[in-house]
């Protein structure tokens, strides 16, 4: 913990076991086949609201445990994408913090970036700058020059050569805070590269957006604290991923 404190990230290894990673394979490729007209890059929380199987995975006791050490035991879903690049045209995520697109007050959450596929410099693993999280939150400006995952970047310089890769293996976890500056480069390798980002909040933590509830606000262990949640799905095999 002293060197997420000192770095604003830490990774941890071999978290999800292959037999359950080969099952978040197989909810990417239905997911898109589901949405055949959305990038793979996009499939976030809009995607996922009702979907019991990425509720299960988000809620695994494994993941919990981690998120446990940054936000206490009163643990709450804020939002949650898997960001998968095609091989050859993977778009990049531009340089950003997290905290810059929030509605959430206080700003008290915690992202865990689980692997579903090796993740390399050449296929377009994250990037860092370590001790970034002790920044000011900066504004943001659009970026049209490129496409681009988020269609925007922070508005201030960023040092590239400081920036340190997250190479991951499928089931390793990177942790990282929400003021960290991070982005990644485009996938021009053969290989796909795909990870699930999940927002994890204290339940203490308000979420202040306008549409309430929140589409992936779910309550997920511990005292329910000041937020609304979405109703848990009930499996339906016509409607559901089942692995």
């Amino acid at each position: 913990m002293n060197d997420f404190e000192r770095d604003g990230y830490i990774i941890f290894r071999d978290v999800i076991d292959p037999d359950l990673i080969n099952e978040v394979h197989g909810h990417v490729e239905w997911l898109r086949q589901r949405h055949p007209d959305v990038r793979p890059e996009q499939l976030g929380h809009i995607y996922l609201r009702d979907d019991p199987f990425w509720l299960r995975l988000v809620s695994d006791e494994r993941l919990l445990r981690i998120a446990e050490l940054f936000v206490g035991p009163d643990i709450a879903l804020f939002a949650s994408h898997y960001i998968s690049k095609p091989p050859y045209s993977g778009q990049p995520v531009l340089w950003h913090q997290d905290a810059a697109f929030w509605p959430l007050e206080p700003m008290d959450v915690v992202t865990l970036w689980l692997a579903v596929d090796h993740s390399t410099p050449e296929n377009g693993c994250v990037r860092l700058i370590p001790g970034s999280h002790t920044w000011d939150i900066a504004d943001k400006r659009a970026n049209t020059d490129v496409e681009s995952v988020l269609g925007e970047e922070i508005a201030v310089d960023v040092d590239e050569d400081q920036a340190v890769n997250m190479v991951l293996a499928p089931g390793d976890v990177e942790v990282h805070h929400s003021a960290i500056v991070h982005g990644s480069e485009a996938n021009t390798s053969p290989h796909r590269r795909c990870g699930l980002t999940i927002r994890y909040i204290p339940t203490s933590t308000k979420i202040t957006a306008e549409e309430q509830p929140y589409p992936s606000a779910f309550h997920l262990r511990g005292d329910p604290g000041v937020n609304v949640y979405q109703p848990w799905p009930a499996f339906d095999p016509d409607r559901h991923y089942a692995p």
